[in-house]
């Protein structure tokens, strides 16, 4: 028995997200039903991050067992010919049998979150965007994430019906750019609670539209009340770039 680790980017528009679901689409579902057509064995993925519905990723892992004789890095080739458009194997390997892409230690997730902001949006960027019309101060969200590094309890950023034993994480960097009419937040941690990364956007979009300062952001933390942040912003505008593994 071999073990494959697999890269994998998708377009979640079309998806109810990574896990595989009873009465929904999803990226496991089409994963798992194309690399058993491709090794005629009952393959059953297991994936490093459960993305939602809607968001994207350049860089999701997942792992399968496999006795067939398909050299490691032939699977991306091999199955990218069988897999729709919007999935993509980015690369494949062999890794030891008892590699898991969610019980590594120090293991670092990357997500992008994109802001249209203009007075219209554009047709051409509302998959991979969220629009927001109203002025945002862009060096006030700047002041405001400062406070977001660190490790926390993050509660506040946290959708109530998180399963999550803890709700403390890391987070070791975010950065907000501005690139023409695109306000482009990227964060990293040692991983995030359901939603964290959407509150969190949301919440800095409060701070740039001005309803909060941006000490406030410290306040919200502190209180661990969800009641507090800003609002659980769309999917769309979420891209999962990258899952970084220790040596």
């Amino acid at each position: 028995m071999r073990r494959i680790k697999l890269k994998v980017a998708y377009d979640g528009t079309n998806y109810a997200g990574w896990q595989i679901q009873k009465n929904a689409l999803t990226i496991e579902e089409i994963l798992n039903k194309t690399i058993s057509k491709l090794t005629e064995e009952d393959i059953a993925i297991i994936g490093a991050s459960r993305t939602d519905s809607g968001v994207h990723a350049l860089g999701n892992i997942c792992v399968f067992d496999t006795n067939s004789k398909i050299a490691a890095e032939k699977f991306s080739f091999a199955l990218n010919t069988k897999l729709p458009e919007d999935i993509v194997i980015v690369s494949s390997e062999e890794v030891d049998v008892t590699w898991h892409p969610r019980y590594q230690h120090n293991i670092i997730k990357s997500y992008e979150y994109r802001i249209f902001n203009g007075k219209f949006p554009n047709p051409l960027r509302n998959r991979y965007t969220t629009f927001v019309s109203f002025n945002l101060d862009v060096e006030k969200m700047k002041e405001a994430a400062k406070y977001i590094i660190g490790e926390h309890d993050f509660k506040s950023f946290c959708n109530i019906r998180t399963n999550a034993k803890t709700t403390v994480r890391t987070v070791t960097e975010l950065s907000i750019e501005k690139e023409e009419n695109e306000i482009v937040l990227r964060i990293s941690g040692n991983g995030f609670l359901y939603n964290m990364v959407r509150i969190i956007a949301g919440t800095l979009i409060r701070v740039g539209r001005g309803f909060y300062e941006p000490e406030q952001v410290k306040e919200i933390i502190e209180s661990r009340r969800r009641n507090a942040a800003g609002v659980t912003v769309p999917p769309n505008g979420l891209t999962l770039l990258k899952i970084e593994y220790p040596n």
